[in-house]
């Protein structure tokens, strides 16, 4: 591995561009630190702490801390990730971008700059309601049109400048551009978070007791990191065998090949999915001033709060893990089903003369496929919720209140896998070892 390191350093274009990625993280750090002219941040940053929900926290989390400082990167890159969404789910729903999205090179540069005016819109959305419905409560004093059109202005302007950025390092860089810019932002909450970790169970105790705590929570990380590099790398390869056929004077085909079917087929996107949709509610509640009260929606309002979550003194808000846990398992099936058709597949399968061994093209390879997928599906499904489900039983038996989840793990260790798998394409073009193979 250090022999790696240091090829990658001996190579002009890697160490450009590795020194290029420094740099934007330094700018995007030094950003997040800056504060909108006119606000009060200690105004957000109270209101905060007074909430009970997570709505804000799972937010705070991918803001990389800029949200409760309320600097000019507070939006952050989410609105990108939002409208990155919302296309992809487009792009099977509107048949134009469909045809937009196989249309090669020049399709997909086209989606790109739709997604770029549907970010900016949403980052335009979302700066206004934050100025309009926390500058009314405090955050921006003595209100007025000039000071909210100005904090609405520096909200969008960040969260343009944060996606240019990303595309920037994509470019000039080692790829994976907006990737990296979520995981900077996790990162930057992982010292907080241990030294939370740190206060909440170590800080005063004797000695032994101490040693036994640390033990704990370092084993717990690295098994559930270690569990994400398991899910990330695992996947069900299908041997595919094509027939010989002949072109002019030669035989060609007969080659085997696979179909590499990942375990974990959506990624993290059925966890953000769910949490997005369990969050909306407290937001909006939040919003309004309550959710604090004593009625029926208050108490529908605590169990969508994870935070409510595995907590012995209140078992009957855990419910809502449970519908966490069904709408998980629901978005895995469901985002799989908009971006692996096994019937489409099994058509370019026979179109190429290939076939999968014991099964007959056609259906019954889309059927073969299907029942393979919906079988990975479950695993990989169950196996999300493993992940998310560990810090939310921590978080509440031990009060351990640290934003470092399920989520941001898979992100951290997926973006840092495939930043390797980057750096190595590029080193194997100058015949060196990469790290993977190490």
């Amino acid at each position: 591995m250090l022999d790696s390191v240091k090829n990658v350093f001996k190579v002009q274009d890697l160490r450009r561009r590795i020194f290029y990625v420094l740099v934007m993280l330094v700018v995007i750090r030094i950003g997040s630190q800056l504060p909108v002219p006119g606000v009060d941040s200690e105004f957000i940053r109270n209101w905060f702490e007074s909430q009970s929900g997570d709505a804000f926290t799972f937010f705070d989390a991918f803001t990389g801390g800029s949200f409760t400082q309320m600097s000019i990167l507070a939006l952050n890159i989410t609105p990108y990730i939002t409208s990155s969404i919302i296309m992809q789910l487009m792009t099977i729903a509107i048949p134009k971008l469909e045809e937009m999205q196989k249309d090669g090179e020049s399709g997909r540069k086209k989606i790109t700059t739709i997604t770029r005016f549907v970010t900016v819109g949403l980052a335009l959305f979302e700066s206004i309601a934050m100025a309009v419905g926390f500058g009314r409560q405090g955050l921006i004093p003595d209100m007025n049109f000039l000071k909210a059109l100005a904090v609405v202005v520096c909200l969008t302007t960040g969260s343009a400048f944060l996606m240019w950025i990303g595309e920037r390092i994509t470019v000039k860089g080692i790829g994976n551009g907006i990737s990296i810019v979520l995981t900077i932002n996790i990162v930057s909450r992982i010292p907080s978070d241990m030294v939370l970790l740190y206060d909440n169970f170590v800080k005063g105790k004797i000695i032994a007791k101490q040693i036994l705590a640390s033990v704990i929570i370092a084993a717990i990380i690295l098994l559930v990191v270690v569990f994400v590099l398991i899910l990330n790398g695992a996947e069900r390869r299908i041997p595919v065998q094509y027939s010989k056929k002949m072109q002019g004077r030669k035989m060609v085909g007969g080659q085997s090949s696979h179909i590499p079917l990942k375990v974990n087929t959506g990624g993290v996107i059925p966890i953000i999915f769910s949490s997005s949709i369990m969050s909306f509610p407290v937001l909006i509640a939040s919003f309004m001033g309550k959710g604090n009260g004593s009625g029926i929606g208050s108490e529908i309002l605590r169990c969508l709060t994870s935070s409510n979550w595995c907590d012995p003194a209140r078992p009957v808000y855990t419910l809502g893990l449970l519908l966490y846990i069904a709408l998980t398992v629901f978005f895995a099936y469901f985002y799989t089903s908009i971006t692996f058709n096994p019937l489409e597949v099994a058509d370019n399968i026979k179109k190429q003369g290939g076939f999968i061994p014991g099964i007959r093209p056609g259906k019954a390879t889309s059927d073969y496929l299907t029942k393979i997928l919906n079988y990975i599906i479950f695993i990989g499904a169950t196996g999300l919720v493993i992940v998310a489900v560990i810090p939310f039983f921590f978080n509440g038996v031990f009060h351990a209140n640290v934003s470092f989840g399920g989520t941001s793990i898979i992100i951290v260790v997926g973006v840092i896998l495939e930043t390797l798998k980057q750096i190595e394409s590029r080193m194997m073009v100058r015949n060196y070892k990469g790290f993977l193979n190490q």
